[in-house]
């Protein structure tokens, strides 16, 4: 090896070491999954019977992935569709107390969850929206949305103005711009928020707990409910987490091109 890559080493075995550290607890909550322990579903060997006992757990485990997918989802879709009109607004147009309105949006990221659990709870049961998923999907977007503006701001801002300009000049109204010259272009920002919008609902777990129950609450509540009148529950809650894992390892792999583009976006402006 030359100099140049010797000098490089300690960049190597730094994250070489960091990916390790965070590989190692899914790692061993999926080797502890399918491993044989005394009073789990897996008695010896290993196999996959603490999985087979998650499907019949409280009110069948299909459930709770689905609240959580469609909690997700939702949520998703309700962060998007408002961040993209606010982001648009922000990037293109002029009205007072702009920035103001923009860095008191992003304000919202410093309440903490715990100030506002109770008020949520008292609004929400007050709408009829209590113990319902559409109801935890507007909290979790309002919580979400700070981010997601920004983030489509920087996207709609990284289109240059030109193009648009050209657009209008050519016939085509705001509507058909935003469509056929600034979503195309800014689309790369818009799949970096879905992802991380969709990795927040999947893992939120104060607000479910408190916002749902029964068979209404979401699955990382329900791998809490192991914690109780069993001898042996570690085995049963990594099976649980391994397979809590999995929508998000599939989000990030189908889409990860776009999150590494969008976390690069306003880095290089000019």
């Amino acid at each position: 090896m030359n100099a140049s890559e010797w000098s490089r080493i300690p960049f190597w075995v730094f994250t070489g070491g960091l990916a390790i550290l965070f590989i190692f607890p899914i790692a061993w909550a999926m080797f502890a999954s399918v491993s044989g322990q005394a009073g789990s579903a897996q008695l010896d060997g290993y196999g996959i019977e603490n999985y087979r006992t998650l499907v019949e757990f409280g009110a069948g485990l299909p459930l709770y992935f689905f609240n959580s997918a469609l909690l997700a989802f939702m949520t998703v879709g309700i962060t998007l569709g408002v961040s993209i009109l606010g982001g648009y607004a922000f990037a293109r147009f002029e009205f007072p107390l702009k920035n103001v309105m923009f860095l008191l949006t992003l304000a919202i990221l410093m309440v903490p969850y715990a100030t506002v659990i109770i008020p949520l709870y008292v609004i929400l049961q007050q709408l009829g929206m209590l113990n319902s998923l559409l109801g935890l999907a507007i909290v979790l977007a309002m919580f979400q949305l700070p981010f997601a503006t920004f983030m489509m701001r920087i996207s709609f801002e990284a289109v240059p103005k030109e193009l648009e300009e050209s657009a209008l000049v050519d016939g085509c109204n705001r509507w058909q711009v935003f469509v056929k010259v600034v979503w195309p272009m800014a689309r790369t920002g818009l799949f970096a928020t879905a992802v991380f919008t969709f990795i927040f609902a999947w893992n939120e777990f104060i607000f479910a707990l408190v916002l749902t129950r029964s068979a209404i609450t979401t699955f990382p509540v329900q791998v809490t409910h192991y914690f109780g009148g069993q001898s042996n529950f570690w085995a049963k809650i990594a099976a649980m987490s391994a397979l809590g894992t999995v929508p998000i390892f599939i989000v990030v792999a189908l889409l990860q091109r776009f999150l590494v583009r969008g976390m690069s976006l306003g880095a290089v402006k000019g």
